[in-house]
């Protein structure tokens, strides 16, 4: 994504992910030691609530506050948060387990056979030839923005476009030989020479009744902002966006491919904003808002810092890029 509107957040501290399931909850099966981590496994759970503000889907930073403290000492030694805040948190609950409101919840472990997930590779490389059919606006459910963006670029030149896809294509191969259906949104050179548009990306994934997902994408902000994050949907009611029923899915899905993503590439947690979880919230994504299936964006590393790029650019760290994302799409629907 470019990010051209804001600075980013001053950078925080980083965690160590599981790569299994949510380093949040994790439990001892002794019970005299669960009596031990009690109160820690209880400080709370830090849930970056990005408010709307970017004006392209993909491709400003959000302004971000933060509701809940990440634990009793980061409570004590801060304000309370806002009451606006701490309201657009609580918005947003994982549904109780067997809840109707969740459209797919993972599957026993072992059964892929059958399911579907859908890859979509940020922006498009022939985005920067159709620049005025791209900056269309659309209609996001709760607001119009633009149809696509160009995403950015390494310094040296090489395009988010070309590493989204190709980390998609990884990932396909990757997924299929798990036995799962895969669809692509799109293959730029293909079939169009731009696009598609957000809210077609979206209804792409609500078509195909996907079990899962993904947006593929990689940062624009400044040198010495790196690592990756996992963006997940908003509580957001408007127009067409309705995002209640996914929120809870997401959110597996979300911190399975985080946990797997950090494993697999050795890369840590952004630096620059999500308190070091890996984990971000935003209301303004149409590909999000619009979606009626579990969905995610990915941010794999920041384009525009030199230690990152060389990463981004090579091709065998891409390949380790597809197979942490595999790995937590698997894990999601229980395979």
């Amino acid at each position: 994504m470019r990010y051209d509107e804001s600075s980013p957040p001053l950078p925080e501290s980083s965690t160590s992910i599981s790569p299994d399931r949510p380093w949040y909850a994790r439990r001892s099966t002794l019970v005299v030691a669960a009596a031990a981590i009690a109160p820690a496994a209880l400080a709370g759970w830090v849930l970056t609530e990005v408010l709307s503000g970017g004006t392209s889907d993909d491709s400003r930073p959000p302004r971000i506050v933060m509701p809940l403290a990440a634990s009793a000492a980061a409570t004590s030694a801060s304000a309370a948060p806002s009451a606006s805040a701490a309201s657009s948190a609580s918005a947003a609950p994982t549904p109780a387990p067997g809840a109707s409101a969740a459209p797919a919840a993972p599957a026993a472990k072992g059964t892929l056979a059958g399911r579907t997930v859908v890859i979509d590779p940020g922006h498009n490389t022939g985005n920067f030839k159709h620049t005025t059919e791209i900056n269309r606006q659309v209609d996001i459910g709760t607001n119009r923005k633009e149809c696509d963006t160009t995403g950015t670029t390494t310094n040296s030149g090489y395009m988010e476009a070309e590493f989204s896809m190709d980390v998609s294509r990884r990932l396909r191969t990757v997924l299929e030989a798990k036995g799962l259906k895969v669809i692509l949104t799109h293959e730029a050179g293909k079939e169009r020479p731009f696009g598609p548009c957000i809210d077609e990306r979206a209804r792409i994934g609500n078509e195909a009744v996907a079990d899962a997902v993904v947006s593929v994408h990689a940062d624009g902000v400044s040198a010495g902002s790196r690592g990756f994050h996992v963006i997940l949907p908003a509580k957001v009611k408007g127009g067409g966006a309705d995002t209640a029923k996914i929120i809870g899915p997401s959110r597996q899905l979300g911190e399975r491919i985080a946990g797997n993503f950090a494993r697999t590439t050795g890369s840590a947690p952004a630096n620059y904003l999500g308190s070091g979880t890996g984990l971000v919230v935003r209301d303004d994504l149409g590909g999000l808002n619009l979606s009626t299936r579990p969905k995610v964006f990915i941010e794999c590393g920041n384009m525009r810092d030199a230690k990152d790029a060389a990463q981004l650019s090579s091709p065998e760290w891409r390949q380790k890029a597809a197979q942490g994302i595999a790995d937590g799409i698997v894990g999601f629907l229980g395979g």
